[in-house]
């Protein structure tokens, strides 16, 4: 387990400490324009003493934060049905840096840990205005991503994620794991007197497994551990770390099947070791929850009871370890196999906390002829059936892009021609066509473009799914990314399984690969996309893909890692 001596490091309201950690200068990006950070109340573009004693201030009393001590924010960004802004609720922003709705004790522990780690949370609000920096020719306008973007700052103990990456969407649904900076993971290998593992990892060897540092030399490569692919996938805007505990359970396996919320044994494995440990260091946003639990148990014990799975602690009351409420937990049977096998288990895993951090499955529950949600050369996505990495849909929800990376083709601005850059590098972006205006959060309908490869965390594909189609090239999703809020609970409306999918997942998706065949449908140079090929067309109101979105998308020439395309009317 990495040191987190960070969390136990305190800091002095007196000492002389000033950090600029908030510019505000950069160009708008897609619409999205940074206006501050969390934390800076005194409107400094910095969070340092001068906020801690704003803020312990008001919290003993002493002062009372106006609209003055904070960014003027337009609420409308944190709306889902652009409802207009509060006026009222506008000097809370900043200042509830936990975003509980309360401004206490703990915005005031984050607002330590900002200044000590030297980075903050962005805010940011929407604009309609363009970037003047750009063209403004009617007739092509030519956009081409940032070849070098400037490495996310890092700290000793964690990697900071500054006002270069989006906001992550999936804030707005429930999942505990944080998508961004710090989280933090428990994990209870545990097995049962009468169900024991063949191979018995000691829990400083499960520890390396899981937070080991990046080897591509290592045969379960990119598996090679949970923190390493999580790294290179959000291009290192989310740093997870951990501990493990090893347990046999009191009872045999049977006690504990038929609790579809494994409820009995979360509360045992928990109880075994809250006077020993202090639970308080799993929680990396600081939110009082235990970010993710992690149950794993001997494959040996069945799929019936124990297939990995992912859910809300599902107890009638609220555990509560060292003060802490628990929440997402995954329940499993995917083992270390040996010293050397476990890239089943890290894979199966990472598809699991991508449910806590707030992502749905992209495989179908309705499936007709298979239950794999997309198919071909372009269809691998980890929440999918694949060991694959994330796709840019994925990476767009949990706010693993930098601003850079994401452009937005404008139907109003005749032909634009962009750059695609490899998606499995630091530097991978994407395009998105929406269908009109393109809504706060990507919560509305639009096509994503990338190129993808077979390197780095997709490197596994081609050995994996060796009697499937792969290869690399450019790709587009077809997403349909509203949500639904029912009594306060957040989800994606379209997801497969929910209610709301039409047609058994034949209309209205989240997801869906254009050309949605089991062939090569990765797009090349020369190639031209367009409403004739399958997939490519807007949902109507029924549900149905029959309205032409009227552009074409013309692929170019493949150079130094980049494609570019054109995409003009058709």
């Amino acid at each position: 387990m990495k040191k987190k001596s960070f969390k136990r490091k305190f800091i002095s309201l007196s000492a002389a400490f000033s950090i600029s950690i908030c510019a505000v200068t950069l160009p708008v990006i897609a619409g999205w324009q940074q206006i501050g950070c969390m934390g800076d109340l005194n409107n400094d573009s910095e969070v340092n003493i001068a906020d801690l004693l704003l803020l312990s201030k008001h919290i003993l009393n002493k002062l009372s934060l106006t609209s003055d001590n904070s960014y003027h924010i337009d609420y409308n960004y944190y709306s889902v049905n652009g409802s207009d802004p509060d006026d009222s609720l506008e000097y809370l922003q900043t200042a509830d840096i936990n975003q509980d709705g309360k401004i206490d004790i703990f915005d005031l522990i984050m607002m330590r840990k900002y200044v000590i780690n030297q980075w903050a949370d962005p805010v940011y609000q929407w604009s309609e205005d363009t970037d003047t920096s750009s063209s403004t020719s009617t007739d092509t306008t030519t956009t081409t991503s940032t070849s070098s973007v400037q490495d996310s700052e890092t700290t000793s103990s964690t990697t900071a994620v500054t006002s270069e990456f989006i906001e992550a969407p999936v804030k707005d649904l429930y999942g505990s794991m944080p998508s961004q900076n710090n989280a933090e993971l428990v994990i209870f290998y545990v097995d049962f007197p009468d169900c024991k593992y063949q191979y018995d990892p000691s829990a400083e060897e499960i520890e390396k497994i899981a937070f080991g540092d990046e080897n591509t030399e290592d045969r379960n490569y990119p598996f090679e551990s949970m923190s390493a692919f999580y790294n290179r996938s959000s291009k290192g805007s989310m740093n997870i770390d951990g501990k493990v505990f090893r347990y046999t359970t009191k009872e045999n396996k049977s006690a504990y099947e038929g609790d579809i919320y494994h409820v009995n044994l979360i509360n045992e494995v928990f109880q075994a070791f809250e006077n020993s440990e202090d639970f308080t260091e799993f929680d990396g946003n600081g939110d009082k929850i235990i970010d993710t639990t992690l149950i794993s148990v001997p494959t040996e014990a069945g799929a019936d009871n124990w297939w990995p799975a992912a859910g809300q602690y599902g107890g009638t009351n609220d555990l509560k370890v060292d003060g802490m409420s628990v929440g997402h937990v995954i329940v499993g049977n995917a083992q270390i196999e040996s010293k050397t096998d476990y890239k089943n288990f890290n894979s199966s895993y990472l598809h699991e906390m991508g449910h806590c951090m707030g992502l749905p499955d992209f495989y179908l529950y309705n499936g007709e002829k298979d239950f794999e949600g997309m198919h071909g050369s372009a269809g691998y996505d980890l929440m999918d059936e694949a060991n694959s990495d994330l796709s840019a849909v994925s990476k767009l929800m949990l706010g693993w892009f930098k601003r850079s990376q994401v452009e937005i083709y404008d139907i109003s601005a005749g032909t634009q021609t962009f750059t695609l850059t490899n998606a499995q590098t630091e530097n991978g972006n994407c395009v998105i066509i929406p269908y009109g205006k393109m809504e706060n959060n990507y919560y509305s309908e639009f096509f994503v473009v990338e190129y993808t490869t077979l390197d780095n965390n997709n490197s596994s594909i081609k050995k994996d799914f060796w009697w499937k189609s792969t290869g690399s090239g450019i790709r587009v999703i077809h997403v349909n990314g509203e949500i639904s809020d029912n009594s306060g609970w957040k989800y994606w409306k379209y997801a497969s399984g929910q209610n709301e999918a039409t047609n058994n997942d034949a209309g209205k998706r989240l997801v869906r690969i254009i050309d949605d065949t089991d062939t090569d449908n990765l797009y090349h140079t020369g190639d031209v996309i367009d409403s004739s090929i399958s997939g490519f067309n807007w949902y109507d109101e029924n549900g149905n893909q029959s309205v032409d979105p009227k552009i074409k998308i013309t692929v170019g020439e493949l150079n130094d890692d980049s494609y570019t395309i054109t995409i003009s009317d058709k």
